[in-house]
C-alpha cells in the first residue's frame, strides 16, 4: 500500500506539473503574435528554471549558509572554524590525500585502460562484442559493482579451505610460483593499499565509458590524414600519436573531465565496502558521517561546499572544450 501511494503522489506531482505548463501555454495564445514565441518558451523553461532553483539552487546557498556553524543542529556560528578544521586536522587530511589519490589514479588509469583498448579492439573481429562487454560495468550501479568486488577481496578466515574471495584463492594458487609463503589475505584492510583496491572498483567501471567515447572519436578521424602521414614515412605509432592524438583532443578533455566529477563525488564504493573505515575515507562518505551519524551538520555543510567548489572548474573547463568544439566545426 505504501508503494501505491508513493507512485500516486509521483503521479499527482507529474500531472499538476502538466497542468501548469498547459495553462502557461494557454494563457501565451492571449497574446499578440510579436510577443507570443518568447512567452510559449518561457512557459515551457519557466516551470523547469523554477524547480531547478528551488530543489539546486536554495539547497545550495543554504548548504554554503550552514557550513559557518557547528552543533547537533547547526546553531552556533564559528565562521572558517570548519573549514579550517578540514585542511588543517589529522584525520581529514588523510581524507584530503585520500581524494587526491582517487583523482590522480583512478583519472589517468581509466582514461589510459580506455585510450588503450579503443586502440587496440579499432577494425578487429568482434569488436562490438569486446567493446560491450568492457562497457558492461557501467550498467551495474555503483554499490553493485562495491559489493562484487568486496566478495573479489572476501577472507573466509580459514586458510585450510578453498577460499571465497577469487583474489585470495588466486594468490594461494601462486603459491609455487612466487616466493615466500602466499597466504589469503586480508586486502581490504591492509592501509594504505586497501585505498588502491577500491580504486581498481572505479576503474573498472569508468574504463568502459572511456573506451566508448574514444572509440567513436577514433572512428571520427579522416582517414586521409591519418594515409598522409604514412605516405611521409609516419609509423603507426607516430601516426597515432601525432594524428590521431590531437584529433581527439576534445574527447580526451571530455572523458578526463567527466571520470574527474565522477572521483570527485565518490561515495558508493566506500560505503558499500569498507564504510570509510581503515583510512579509506572520501570527502563523500564523510561528509555523510559527519552530517548524519555525528551529529554534525554544519561540518558536512563545509566538506559539500569544498566538493561543490572543486567540480565548479571541472564543469567549467568541460564547458570551455564544448564551446571550442564546436567553433571549430562550425
Amino acid at each position: 500500500m505504501e508503494l501505491l501511494a508513493s507512485f500516486g503522489r509521483v503521479g499527482l506531482g507529474i500531472l499538476a506539473y502538466l497542468t501548469i505548463v498547459a495553462a502557461l501555454y494557454s494563457v501565451t495564445l492571449l497574446l499578440p503574435i510579436r510577443h507570443r514565441e518568447r512567452a510559449q518558451s518561457f512557459a515551457f523553461v519557466g516551470p523547469a528554471i523554477f524547480l531547478l532553483v528551488v530543489g539546486l539552487a536554495v539547497p545550495a546557498f543554504r548548504t554554503i549558509f550552514l557550513s559557518f556553524y557547528t552543533g547537533p543542529t547547526a546553531e552556533q556560528f564559528t565562521g572558517l572554524d570548519n573549514y579550517q578544521r578540514i585542511f588543517t586536522d589529522s584525520a581529514n587530511l588523510v581524507v584530503l590525500r585520500n581524494n587526491a589519490l582517487w583523482l590522480v589514479f583512478v583519472t589517468s588509469f581509466s582514461a589510459g585502460f580506455g585510450l588503450l583498448i579503443a586502440r587496440l579492439t579499432d577494425g578487429m573481429r568482434g569488436e562490438s562484442l569486446a567493446k560491450a562487454l568492457i562497457f558492461l560495468p557501467m550498467a551495474i550501479s555503483l554499490v553493485g559493482a562495491g559489493i562484487i568486488w568486496k566478495f573479489i577481496y572476501a577472507f573466509n578466515g580459514d586458510e585450510t579451505v578453498d577460499q571465497i574471495g577469487l583474489l585470495n584463492q588466486v594468490w594461494i594458487w601462486l603459491d609455487p610460483l612466487l616466493p615466500g609463503n602466499q597466504t589469503p589475505q586480508l586486502w581490504l584492510l591492509e592501509i594504505p593499499w586497501n585505498t588502491f583496491f577500491l580504486m581498481v572498483v572505479m576503474v573498472w567501471v569508468q574504463t568502459g565509458f572511456a573506451t566508448v567515447l574514444f572509440s567513436a572519436a577514433i572512428k571520427g578521424v579522416d582517414t586521409a590524414i591519418i594515409e598522409a602521414a604514412r605516405i611521409d614515412g609516419a609509423t603507426e605509432k607516430q601516426a597515432f600519436f601525432r594524428v590521431v592524438i590531437p584529433a581527439i583532443r576534445g574527447t580526451i578533455v571530455v572523458v578526463l573531465t567527466t571520470t574527474t566529477i565522477a572521483v570527485l563525488k565518490v561515495f558508493d564504493i566506500v560505503r558499500a565496502m569498507t564504510g570509510g573505515n581503515f583510512e579509506t575515507e572520501v570527502i563523500a562518505n564523510d561528509m555523510f558521517d559527519k552530517s548524519f551519524r555525528e551529529g554534525n551538520p554544519g561540518f558536512g555543510a563545509a566538506l559539500a561546499t569544498v566538493l561543490f567548489m572543486s567540480v565548479i572548474p571541472i564543469v567549467w573547463i568541460n564547458t570551455r572544450n564544448i564551446r571550442l568544439n564546436r567553433e571549430e566545426n562550425a
